[in-house]
């Protein structure tokens, strides 16, 4: 225990950001809403299939154009807030939104939850992990 403290004392900036990124990494895992509402593949597709779900894909639309989930929205991250009013007549329904790994659809999620709606998910590995879970693409 002394050269616990000894350490600490020693490597106070050191300390000071491991317990920061611990504390970050507790609350992406735990208090995260993204993370709280997020779906594997499979969730993903049982969504679709019953309670009518709709998939907002994220990608650049050349991304979107090499395979992307059937019938999903292409809206770009970077013109989502622009073009809200799209997603305005699937606001009742469960929202899946999907990107190539899950990072910009995280954000895209959390846009959409702070506009008031309701049902939104985020696809837990993105495309990749859709595609590893041998789901179906469309490629146009």
């Amino acid at each position: 225990m002394q050269q616990l403290l000894e350490f600490a004392s020693n490597h106070l900036a050191l300390v000071i950001t491991f317990l920061g990124l611990s504390a970050a990494l507790v609350w992406n895992l735990f208090f995260d809403p993204v993370n709280k509402t997020a779906v594997t593949p499979l969730q993903g597709t049982a969504l679709i299939n019953h309670e009518n779900a709709v998939v907002l894909d994220v990608r650049s639309i050349a991304e979107f154009n090499k395979g992307h989930i059937v019938n999903a929205v292409n809206i770009p991250l970077n013109g989502l807030g622009k073009q809200l009013q799209q997603l305005e007549k699937y606001r009742d329904r469960p929202i899946i939104v999907a990107c190539r790994s899950g990072s910009r659809s995280g954000m895209a999620a959390k846009m959409l939850m702070k506009k008031g709606f309701p049902r939104v998910h985020n696809l837990r590995g993105g495309m990749m992990a859709w595609e590893s879970a041998g789901l179906p693409l469309k490629r146009t």
